[in-house]
């Protein structure tokens, strides 16, 4: 029988696809994370480059190829603006990406949150704090690990208040990040018997002079300065502070201020500041231990409640696409989601914890005193632990519409 030329290679063509399906069927399952943070804005030096390195690191400690799969990690700088984050996330998740992870600053997070509900992939949050993540807009794909607006407010605020500092005034960065601050640590200065003298709101994140702001507060009467921000932010509001004596006529009170705003300040303007995180770097054995892991990866930027949170959260990601089989997991956001939340959490930076049906995470909030010049005894020993607050008394009451079934 004789074959036409078109007959012919067809046939070939036909033929030439077999090993090539032959070798997709037998490739391992890929996981894809995209981690979205600020490289180049307020917040770069407390997540950044930093919560990269953490993404990195879990994923070389949990060592995925030897559970049956292999992951990829991609990083994008969102600026920090939530039209660029939903467009950078909705191509990555149109391109495969099964999770996006890290994502500071609320408003881009929220924005994120609702891409990754409509696609069925995940938002891993880590560093984003507004309470409105796992609150009013909370999602069944959405997990935020450490901390959030109502446990800083909860800690701090409320040892501050305890302690007799009852009355208040809030410098508010002007975006939704910013109201949540305010608006806890008020409702907590209330709850103990203290007074609001007042807030102004300022424009975020285009300021970097806050002495009118700073006048304001001053004039008001209050005894307390509330920095209701973070970042940069927080950094310029107490030099500034400073500058004008503020210091010497109120007490200043960063609501939200992580490792990193605490070595920028320097401990001579920094010393005796009160925060609260969820992670310190020389907290414990399992805390150093993490800590020495990763510092070749970041060496000049010890990692904060942010960076922790960012390994942790895709460590725990990683443990759950392996109990349930990547190719499983890679099919539905929310399922794998269900499935993190019923399985306990175990890591050196946090210990162990869990996280609700809201897919908030259950740790708890440590109250540090930043150190004097004196009592530090190197570059990044800059706090000291006053209390520790256990997670049922930092996190948010949960709403009845966010309890998700759990797997």
């Amino acid at each position: 029988m004789k074959l036409s030329r078109r007959g012919l290679l067809g046939s070939a063509a036909a033929l030439s696809t077999v090993p090539l399906i032959r070798a997709r069927a037998q490739e391992k399952p890929v996981i894809r994370i995209g981690v979205l943070t600020d490289l180049s804005g307020t917040y770069r030096d407390n997540t950044g480059p930093t919560s990269v390195a953490c993404v990195r690191q879990a994923v070389e400690e949990f060592n995925a190829p030897s559970h049956g799969f292999t992951v990829e990690v991609q990083e994008a700088d969102h600026q920090n603006k939530p039209d660029v984050a939903s467009t950078i996330a909705r191509q990555w998740f149109d391109q495969g990406f099964d999770a996006v992870a890290d994502v500071p600053t609320s408003s881009v997070a929220l924005a994120v949150s609702q891409v990754a509900k409509q696609k069925d992939k995940i938002l891993l949050d880590a560093s984003a704090a507004a309470m409105d993540v796992t609150g009013a807009q909370c999602s069944p794909n959405t997990i935020v690990w450490s901390f959030d607006t109502y446990e800083s407010a909860a800690s701090t605020g409320g040892a501050l208040v305890k302690g007799g500092d009852k009355s208040w005034f809030f410098v508010t960065a002007d975006y939704v990040f910013g109201h949540s601050l305010a608006e806890q640590a008020s409702a907590v200065v209330k709850r103990y018997g203290g007074e609001v003298k007042g807030e102004i709101q300022y424009p975020f994140p285009d300021t970097t002079d806050f002495s009118a702001f700073l006048q304001q507060a001053a004039a008001s009467g209050a005894k307390v300065l509330g920095l209701a921000n973070a970042g940069t932010d927080t950094i310029n509001c107490v030099k500034q502070a400073r500058e004008f004596g503020l210091n010497k006529r109120m007490k200043i009170a960063p609501m939200l201020m992580f490792l990193q705003d605490v070595h920028s300040l320097g401990l001579d303007t920094a010393q005796g500041l009160v925060t609260s995180e969820t992670f310190y770097w020389d907290l414990n054995d399992r805390t150093r231990a993490f800590t020495k892991r990763v510092l070749p990866k970041t060496p000049n930027n010890y990692p904060s409640q942010a960076h922790a949170s960012a390994y942790a959260i895709v460590l725990h990601y990683l443990k759950t696409a392996k109990a349930m089989g990547a190719a499983e997991a890679k099919k539905s956001g929310r399922a794998t989601v269900s499935h993190m939340k019923a399985i306990p959490t175990d890591d050196d930076a946090f210990g162990k914890g869990r996280i609700r049906a809201d897919g908030r995470g259950e740790f708890p909030a440590y109250l540090f005193q930043v150190k004097t010049p004196s009592e530090s005894k190197m570059a990044w020993d800059l706090y000291k632990l006053l209390q520790t607050t256990p997670a049922s008394e930092v996190v948010h009451p949960m709403l009845d519409k966010c309890n998700f079934p759990v797997a």
